[in-house]
């Protein structure tokens, strides 16, 4: 079926039924809820190239990933492909060598120029994140996954990481820790900051001196969780608790905390941030990982949808959420051992 003959059905001019169908807000929701109702009943399907013509949109959100984190970023992709699958919107990933350089900013110029995507997510933010500005001064519809402090309204879906961390941390305290190292992300990103930031909170309730010797900032990789885990065990005395920034992180520490003779559980404690892989799970490891949860594939998820309600019209600073993260214990955190309490 094609839009004219699907429109004279419902009684409407093409242009509001291809309106209607894109979620432009000038359509009315009872009027956008009757065309996606009929379209499902006669199996009506609109023509990508003809919607895209009619709308002037590009069909595609624009995303770009750094050659880090490609573990987190498959998830969050995931939860994104999902949500979009039936909106027939695209997502285009552009590769970048490192972020926060030159050329980032240059490529987001190039997203919201060329005319090839209708709204760009931006990953990673600083507080005052130069991203920010330069696609709100030129007018392309984004959305943050994480926070900002600038004053430049935007659009944001973000986690509690500062509770987060400071929960993780409590826990660790609570039984009897008194040396807690902390993997962090990298330094002077939003949420590495706001992590950091719980972290000496517990320290400071519980009245335990800040150290920042026991703390390290760097990209979630096994590799680097290996070598903090090992720069801090080498030190006397050495802490007898991990908090990890991630589960590629936790599964460094965990073989630095072997390479010592030591067990994780019972002579060193990890505690990680989970971000809920499907094939790295936490109660698979062994010992199985106590962890503070949140899903980056329904992140992923909603984003799409957050973006989706941009495009209708929703104003960008509406759009603020913050989810909670769930606290969970497993066989990888115990008591401080007697001879170190």
């Amino acid at each position: 079926m094609k839009l004219k003959e699907f429109a004279k059905q419902l009684g409407l001019s093409p242009t509001t039924v291809s309106r209607a169908l894109s979620g432009y807000p000038e359509v009315s929701e009872k009027t956008r809820k009757r065309v996606a109702e009929e379209a499902v009943r006669l199996g009506y399907r609109p023509n990508v190239n003809a919607v895209r013509l009619v709308t002037g949109r590009a069909g595609a959100i624009g995303v770009v990933m750094g050659r880090s984190g490609e573990f987190q970023f498959s998830e969050y992709m995931s939860g994104m492909a999902e949500r979009l699958d039936s909106e027939d919107i695209d997502i285009l990933v552009s590769p970048i060598a490192e972020q926060g350089g030159k050329d980032e900013s240059q490529l987001y110029s190039r997203l919201a120029t060329s005319g090839r995507v209708d709204a760009v997510i931006i990953h990673s933010p600083k507080p005052d994140d130069e991203r920010i500005a330069l696609l709100h001064r030129l007018g392309m519809p984004f959305l943050v996954h994480g926070r900002s402090e600038t004053a430049v309204p935007h659009a944001w879906l973000d986690i509690d990481n500062e509770g987060a961390i400071r929960r993780a941390t409590s826990h660790l305290i609570d039984l009897g820790h008194r040396r807690i190292a902390m993997i962090n992300g990298r330094a002077g990103l939003t949420f590495s900051l706001h992590r950091d930031k719980g972290y000496r909170k517990a320290l400071e309730q519980r009245g335990i001196q800040f150290d920042p010797r026991l703390v390290a900032h760097g990209h979630f990789t096994d590799e680097l969780g290996f070598r903090f885990a090992r720069s801090f065990l080498e030190q006397s005395p050495r802490p007898t608790a991990f908090v990890a920034g991630s589960m590629m992180t936790a599964l460094g520490v965990y073989r630095a905390v072997r390479s010592f003779g030591l067990v994780v559980g019972r002579d060193i404690s990890v505690i990680a941030h989970d971000d809920v892989f499907p094939y790295l799970t936490a109660d698979n490891m062994a010992p199985s990982l106590s962890t503070t949860r949140s899903s980056l594939r329904a992140a992923g998820a909603r984003s799409a949808d957050l973006v989706l309600q941009l495009l209708s019209g929703r104003p960008a600073a509406e759009i603020h959420e913050l989810w909670p993260v769930e606290l969970i214990l497993r066989e990888s955190t115990g008591p401080v051992p007697e001879a170190q309490a």
